[in-house]
C-alpha cells in the first residue's frame, strides 16, 4: 500500500503524462504536492522505483514513467506510447542545414551555468536559428541560468545551441547530466577514470566525478544573445 504522498505523486505523474505526453518537472511536482524542496520528490521517486511503480528512462533528465497504477494494476505504457511521445517531441522535422538559411530546434528550458539545476524538458517550444549554427547531428537549445561560464563568453540569459553528440574531447563545453538527476553547463576534462566539470569563473570551484556519475548530453556549438 502506498503512502499518501506516493499515491499523490504517482497519480499526478500519470495525469500529466496522459495529458501532455511528457514527465512534469520536479518544480511542478513540488507545487502540485505542496512540498517545499525537490529533495522530498527525490525520496518519493526513489521509493516508488524500488517498489516497482515507476521506472527511470536512461540518459534523460527527470524522465520517469509509470509501471503501475496506485492500486497495483499494471500500467500500459503502450496505450499512450509514452516513450515514443517523449522522443518524437524532440524533433519537429528534418531540415537540411546546408540547403536552408534557418532551422527550427527544440528549446528544452533552462540549464545552470553555476550550481546544477534540473533541465526543464519542454518539447513543445521551438526556436529558429541560422543554419550556420548547425553541425552534423541533432541539436537543441537551452537558456542559461547563472554566471559560472562568463569567462568563456557565456552569460546569464544567453541561449546555447547544443549538438547531442556523445563523443567529446578535453576542453569542450558540454551539457552534463549528473547522477541522472541534475544538468549543468561546464567545460569537460577527463583524466584516467575521473571527470572534471570546470567553470569559467574564478568564483566557482571545479568538481570531480567518477565516470558512472556523468552522462554527456551534448556539446556547445553556438550561442544566441539578446541586447
Amino acid at each position: 500500500m502506498l503512502t499518501k504522498k506516493q499515491n499523490e505523486l504517482l497519480t499526478y505523474l500519470i495525469k500529466r503524462i496522459e495529458s501532455d505526453g511528457v514527465t512534469p518537472s520536479y518544480e511542478e511536482i513540488c507545487s502540485a504536492l505542496l512540498l517545499k524542496s525537490k529533495s522530498g520528490i527525490h525520496r518519493i521517486v526513489k521509493s516508488l522505483e524500488e517498489r516497482g511503480f515507476i521506472e527511470r528512462l536512461k540518459n534523460k533528465a527527470r524522465a520517469i514513467a509509470p509501471k503501475k497504477y496506485p492500486n497495483g494494476q499494471t500500467y500500459n505504457n503502450e496505450l499512450i506510447k509514452f516513450k515514443d511521445k517523449f522522443i518524437k517531441k524532440t524533433t519537429k522535422k528534418n531540415i537540411d542545414p546546408i540547403n536552408s538559411t534557418s532551422v527550427d530546434i527544440p528549446l528544452l528550458g533552462k540549464i545552470a551555468a553555476g550550481t546544477p539545476i534540473e533541465a526543464i524538458s519542454n518539447y513543445n517550444n521551438y526556436i529558429n536559428i541560422p543554419s550556420s549554427f548547425m553541425t552534423t547531428g541533432e541539436h537543441y537549445a537551452l537558456c542559461v541560468d547563472g554566471d559560472s561560464m562568463i569567462e568563456a563568453g557565456i552569460y546569464d540569459g544567453d541561449t546555447v545551441i547544443i549538438n547531442k553528440k556523445k563523443d567529446v574531447k578535453n576542453g569542450d563545453i558540454v551539457v552534463a547530466l549528473i547522477d541522472q538527476e541534475e544538468v549543468t553547463l561546464k567545460r569537460f576534462r577527463k583524466k584516467g577514470d575521473s571527470i572534471a566539470l570546470e567553470p569559467a569563473n574564478k568564483n566557482y570551484e571545479t568538481h570531480i566525478y567518477g565516470p558512472d556519475r556523468i552522462n554527456i548530453q551534448g556539446v556547445l556549438t553556438g550561442l544566441l544573445r539578446k541586447y
